[in-house]
Formats: structure tokens, C-alpha cells, sequence
């Protein structure tokens, strides 16, 4: 690794999930779903210290018996259902720095992450850490090219978006890519002068598509076991 300043993992793990009440310690595949995120980021060898941010006790309590920290606990005002990602990892930098702490670079990672994997996350460190990029964001590709996206006019009638590249072969069109929505690295300086996860600068790290997976709703929940079993059979 070229970076020389501390490093954070920060395990964001609020209580009050409304869509799957309790999910970030819900039991997936016989372990807290908040595990996997905690193996992956202390796995990677990465990080200086992995902490979980939440305002849960409950969460606290299974996220040290899984080997994180919890050193402090959200206020009231990163704890509620109109908080975002960037006011709890400004509370949680603000808070180490009043403690005497500072590093130099953190990864954000979501608590719903059963794919992740301490070797997954220590590929995306090491190209973050050798573009010299103010970020890095985790991305899947589109399975389908979006050039040749349909949208429906007043009329109702479907229409290409793109009627140039209505007839062109999908493999001579430029891949497009989505963010994979599981973690970000950043340098602490990008995220202060952009206040938030920066948006610019950033270098991308390309993800299979079988290990990502939205998990907002028991369908979802249900789809990422079907994944896991899939991945683990295969090894």
C-alpha cells in the first residue's frame, strides 16, 4: 500500500431499518447480516481500526462481538430517517479528530454487504491507493447497453432514447456502468473540501455482477440467499 497515513473503516449500521425492521443484525445464512461487512473489512488487513457507526445497543453489542468497534454512538441528529451517508461520517471523522485522532484516508462501507470479501476490499485499497485518486466507487456493469434504452413519448407510443444506436451490435457500444452501492473509499482531504464523499476524481472499481445485490426487501433478502448459496457452492 503507498498510503502512509492511518486508515478507517467505517461500518455505517443505523437501528430503525423500516422496509426489513432489523436488518442489519437479522440472521443471514446463520450470521448477523452486519458480520459479513466486519469480516470483509478486518480480513482486508486495510485498516488502522474498523468501527461501527449505529445508535442501536443491539447492533453495538453483535458488531464488538464480531470484532469492530463502537466507540461512540450517533446523536439524535444522524440517528433519524432524513440523515444521510456524509452526515454520519462527518460526525464520526469530527468526533475521532476531537479525540485526538485524524487519518488520512477512510472507506465507508454499507452494513449489508454478505458479497464483500476482505480480499475484494483490499483489491479496491490497492488501486485506490496507487491511482492517487481523491476517491474510489464500486461499480457493476449494465447488463444491458443503455444507448439502446426505450422511453415512452405523450402519446404512449415507445421510441429509442438513442435512435443512432437503435440498429448497432451491443458489443460495439461502450460499456456503462452503475454504482454498486457497498463502500467508498476517500481521502479525508477530498471529503472535507467536497463535504461529502467527493464526485470528481474518482477511479472506479468493477465488481461481478453476482456479488451485487440491493437488499431492501424480503425479495431482495431472498434473492441475495439464493446468490450466496450459488457463490458458495461454486467454491
Amino acid at each position: 500500500m503507498t498510503h502512509r497515513k492511518p486508515m478507517l473503516a467505517i461500518i455505517t449500521a443505523r437501528g430503525g431499518s423500516k422496509r426489513i425492521p432489523r436488518k442489519n443484525v437479522k440472521a443471514f445464512m446463520g450470521r448477523p447480516m452486519i458480520a459479513y461487512a466486519i469480516a470483509a473489512a478486518r480480513g482486508s488487513e486495510l485498516f488502522d481500526e474498523v468501527m461501527v457507526s449505529t445508535d442501536d445497543a443491539e447492533i453495538a453489542e453483535v458488531a464488538q462481538a464480531n470484532g469492530a468497534v463502537v466507540p461512540f454512538l450517533r446523536s439524535a441528529a444522524t440517528a433519524n430517517d432524513f440523515a444521510t451517508t456524509n452526515d454520519v461520517l462527518k460526525e464520526v471523522l469530527a468526533e475521532y479528530a476531537r479525540r485526538g485522532r485524524a487519518f488520512g484516508s477512510f472507506c465507508c462501507i454499507y452494513p449489508c454487504a454478505p458479497f464483500l470479501t476482505g480480499g475484494l476490499l483490499r483489491e479496491a485499497g490497492e488501486t485506490f491507493a496507487a491511482s492517487g485518486a481523491r476517491g474510489l466507487v464500486p461499480v457493476v456493469r449494465y447488463s444491458y447497453p443503455i444507448q439502446r434504452a426505450l422511453v415512452r413519448g405523450a402519446a404512449g407510443f415507445v421510441s429509442f432514447r438513442e435512435p443512432e444506436n437503435a440498429a448497432k451490435r451491443s458489443q460495439d457500444l461502450e460499456p456503462t456502468y452503475h454504482d454498486a452501492g457497498m463502500f467508498y473509499f476517500a481521502t479525508a482531504a477530498a471529503f472535507a473540501e467536497d463535504g461529502g464523499i467527493p464526485r470528481k476524481g474518482l477511479v472506479m472499481f468493477e465488481l461481478p455482477e453476482e456479488r451485487v445485490q440491493d437488499i431492501d426487501t424480503e425479495a431482495d433478502w431472498k434473492m441475495a440467499e439464493m446468490k450466496y448459496k450459488m457463490l458458495e457452492a461454486a467454491k
